[in-house]
């Protein structure tokens, strides 16, 4: 198995995995204490897995001095905190479905971004497994929803919809600045120059979001510290997560690595399955395999 391929399935067990206990989170702190725990418990972390693979491999870290670097990793981590805020905007009574929807596209947007900004140029195929797999994720999101696909057109003017694309272009466009900012680096491994860009990030979102939070928020500020126990779980698991996504947008496409990582909402529904024992419908089942199909043409179109 190609190791982009390994580091995109393992990024996406971390981000399933993160998730479900960050819910744990949800009723003893906010939104952007929630989101902080993500970088301050991970960035320890992160830099254990750059000082182990460094030592493991022998390597000494590049130069992280250059303004490109920094320029566009810190654009990445913005743009990464900017995407979590929209998408959580787009939920509501109304709006859930249709946010998680749009936001989904972030596979096709981050297609167009590289190929713009990075010129990361896809076969045929791969374009047409991309599609396939995100009108796949599309339907497993609308499933049981009651919406047509005019239904979904008349709602694209709605604030639901308009922060799940913003949401889903920001996912895209932060994963295209954090390539950047990996190629930015002068060395030879392209996963320890992907490790050294997750622990810049971390450090840099740690400064604008965790600023935000001490001056918006002080009371959430000190709560981040006293669930240090479960939080210290959750940072870790994103810290391996991103150390996944990192590598493989490093050693592969961003669009492939993306449209690989909707194999995401299958262990989601893996996990509905096997965990909460709730049985998936016939919709559910058409769907997932549509994703798989998609998947299967992106990897072939590699």
């Amino acid at each position: 198995m190609p190791l982009w391929i390994a580091a995109t399935l393992s990024a996406a067990l971390f981000q399933t995995w993160r998730t479900a206990l960050q819910q744990k989170l949800r009723g003893q702190l906010s939104l952007n204490a929630a989101a902080v725990t993500r970088y301050l418990y991970g960035m320890p972390v992160a830099a254990v897995l750059l000082a182990l693979y460094a030592g493991v491999t022998g390597q000494s870290p590049p130069f992280t001095g250059a303004g490109g670097f920094w320029a566009w990793t810190i654009a990445g981590g913005f743009l990464q905190i900017l995407g979590t805020n929209l998408l959580i905007m787009s939920f509501g009574p109304r709006g859930f479905a249709v946010g998680t929807a749009y936001a989904k596209t972030e596979a096709v947007q981050g297609a167009v971004l590289a190929l713009i900004l990075l010129g990361e140029h896809l076969s045929a195929l791969s374009w047409l497994g991309i599609a396939i797999g995100v009108g796949g994720v599309l339907y497993l999101s609308l499933a049981g929803k009651n919406l047509t696909p005019m239904g979904m057109l008349k709602a694209t003017g709605q604030s639901a919809a308009l922060c799940g694309l913003g949401a889903g272009f920001c996912f895209a466009l932060c994963a295209v600045c954090f390539k950047a900012a990996n190629l930015e680096l002068v060395h030879d491994d392209p996963v320890l120059r992907a490790l050294v860009v997750l622990v810049c990030a971390n450090f840099s979102q740690i400064l604008m979001q965790g600023g935000w939070l001490l001056f918006r928020e002080p009371e959430q500020a000190r709560a981040v510290f006293t669930t240090w126990r479960f939080s210290a779980r959750v940072g870790a698991l994103s810290a391996l997560g991103s150390a996944c996504w990192f590598s493989a947008f490093a050693l592969a496409p961003v669009a492939m690595v993306r449209a690989l990582g909707q194999v995401e909402i299958l262990l989601t529904l893996a996990f509905s399955r096997w965990y909460l024992k709730e049985s998936p419908s016939r919709s559910d089942i058409a769907g997932a395999l549509v994703v798989v199909f998609g998947v299967l043409l992106v990897v072939l179109g590699r």
